[in-house]
């Protein structure tokens, strides 16, 4: 039984390193993390050792080396986690329930039959039927799950594996085993399923609400685009009008310009041909790119600092076709603009500019903008990206603009100095980037 125990233990503590390896986003280079998750996986099994081969009698070392195994798988998951936060706790310590599943049914398997060989070969197959079910099934939610942040804490979640995980020990391995109390193995056993229906019904409300969130941002999007539209079809409305006007006012203008001719009064023909290019210029209609949604963003938020007096300075170049989701970097610029007029609308005059550089070519893509900003900037420790102050609703922006940079592979510098905040989005596109 002992071998039984020590192979089935070194199992799950293979399993569990396999599992927040593949689940989670890691911090590190692949190597790095591969050499941390095989020390993890070393100290664990010699603790084992101690534990079952050492000092196989001894309640109290039992307790002390557990509590350290689980320091220290806990520990790994979220130190190798590219997000220390609840999410990859919550992963971790789920990832310690799903390998108690297969420790238990090594141990049932073996109760009922009496066979070293069946007990480890249904361990090994437990352990590889879950990680193959929930990494087809429920892996592009946890990357999901790991890659977005909503403002909110999850470390209510994380007590849903705590309490798996103390009922699974006290059923079948503190104070007392399976094999000392095979009366356990029914409950072990419901306790097991309900634990799996559980956990896929939590993931797919996760899912569901980040699905939920995706359709607001669009719907937000939309929204902005449309109004962007209308912002648009009325200055052009209001240019013909204003045209019109001119156009049926040039014959009088001719006439007095004919009349001066003969008085030879150029100067003030000059003042009158300057008048009217200045009506036409006035009734232009701007256009910032060829990208039609991105022009429409560009212009909504070019007549808003327009109405706050803020001398937007944009160098753009945006042809018509993007290589990225023109509605996704549409709404990234539309965000970062407005943090940068939310930031400079009640400075005095002078400060209140905003310079901004978007390009976005076959080759790369680059948002460098540039504001000042004389409130204290609180900066995230993981993102590095300014936090809002402005209550739970805000600060969804940034997150959207580090999701964007994410999906693209791209990098994010952000800092404040003298005064000046600035953040630049670079992404390098690839020949094949599509």
């Amino acid at each position: 039984m002992i071998y039984v125990k020590n192979i089935s233990y070194m199992l799950s503590h293979i399993f569990f390193i396999v599992f927040i390896y593949l689940f989670m986003i890691h911090r590190f280079s692949q190597k790095k993390t591969i050499v941390i998750c095989f020390f993890s996986c070393t100290v664990m099994n010699l603790l084992d050792s101690l534990k079952l081969n050492l000092f196989p009698g001894s309640d109290s070392i039992y307790f002390f080396t557990t509590i350290t195994q689980i320091a220290v798988a806990q520990f790994t998951g979220v130190y190798i986690s590219k997000k220390r936060d609840s999410r990859a706790l919550f992963i971790s310590l789920s990832a310690s329930n799903y390998v108690i599943v297969g420790s238990i049914t090594a141990s049932i398997l073996y109760i009922l039959t009496d066979s070293i060989i069946l007990a480890l070969a249904g361990n090994l197959l437990m352990h590889l039927a879950i990680l193959f079910v929930l990494f087809g099934r429920l892996g592009n939610i946890f990357h999901k799950f790991c890659e977005r942040d909503f403002g909110k804490s999850w470390w209510g979640l994380c007590l849903i594996p705590v309490f798996f995980f103390c009922s699974f020990s006290c059923l079948a391995f503190f104070p007392y085993t399976l094999y000392e109390y095979p009366e356990n193995i029914l409950a072990s056993i419901f306790l097991m399923i309900t634990m799996l229906v559980s956990y896929v019904a939590v993931l797919r409300y996760l899912d569901t609400e980040t699905k939920q969130v995706d359709e607001y941002w669009k719907n937000v999007m939309f929204e902005s685009y449309i109004k962007g539209l209308e912002s648009q079809n009325y200055l052009v409305e209001q240019s013909e009008r204003n045209l019109k006007i001119l156009r049926h006012d040039m014959r009088h203008y001719s006439m007095i310009i004919d009349s001066l001719i003969d008085q030879q009064e150029y100067n003030e023909i000059r003042n009158i041909a300057g008048h009217i290019n200045e009506v036409v210029n006035e009734n232009k209609v701007h256009r910032y790119c060829e990208n039609l949604v991105v022009n429409t963003i560009l212009t909504k938020m070019a007549k808003q600092a327009q109405s706050l007096h803020i001398d937007l300075r944009l160098d753009i170049l945006i042809p018509r076709q993007i290589p990225v989701n023109e509605y996704e970097f549409a709404m990234v610029l539309a965000n970062l603009l407005e943090n940068a007029v939310f930031s400079v609308q009640n400075m005095e005059p002078a400060k209140k500019s905003i310079d901004a550089k978007i390009h976005c070519t076959a080759e790369y893509l680059l948002i460098d903008m540039e504001n000042e900003c004389t409130k204290e900037i609180h900066f995230d420790s993981i993102t590095g990206l300014p936090k809002s102050k402005r209550g739970k609703s805000h600060g969804l922006g940034m997150q959207s603009v580090q999701a964007f940079s994410d999906k693209l592979g791209g990098n994010i510098e952000c800092y404040c100095e003298n005064n000046r905040f600035r953040i630049i989005l670079f992404v390098k596109f690839s020949p094949h980037f599509t």
